[in-house]
């Protein structure tokens, strides 16, 4: 667990990166095996990449996404509501894996 300071993550890439990084990562491993590679590389590569990891205050993160996360997967073998809902699981994980990582949730 890393101690949290609010002040701190406005400026996240300097003061976390290593607890951002792990957070993204272990939400990856997460679903891993789970779904299928190409669909999880696309949207960790593709589309987390760009995302941006903020925090709401009272221990709540939020992860928001590019514009047109779907266009920017690229072509991949599932439809749009099979992607949607694997994207909205895994934004949720990395949020939860950051309440974890700076000690707002047990694991």
């Amino acid at each position: 667990m890393t101690a949290f300071d609010p002040e701190k993550f406005e400026d996240k890439y300097v003061h976390y990166m290593d607890e951002l990084q792990a957070a993204y990562k272990n939400a990856y491993q997460h679903f891993h095996g789970r779904y299928d590679s190409t669909l999880l590389k696309a949207i960790d590569r593709r589309v987390l990449d760009e995302s941006e990891p903020l925090y709401q205050g009272d221990g709540e993160f939020r992860v928001e996404l590019p514009e047109n996360p779907r266009e920017r997967a690229g072509d991949l073998p599932v439809d749009d509501e099979t992607f949607d809902a694997v994207l909205d699981e895994f934004v949720e994980r990395i949020e939860l894996e950051l309440r974890r990582i700076f000690g707002f949730e047990e694991d």
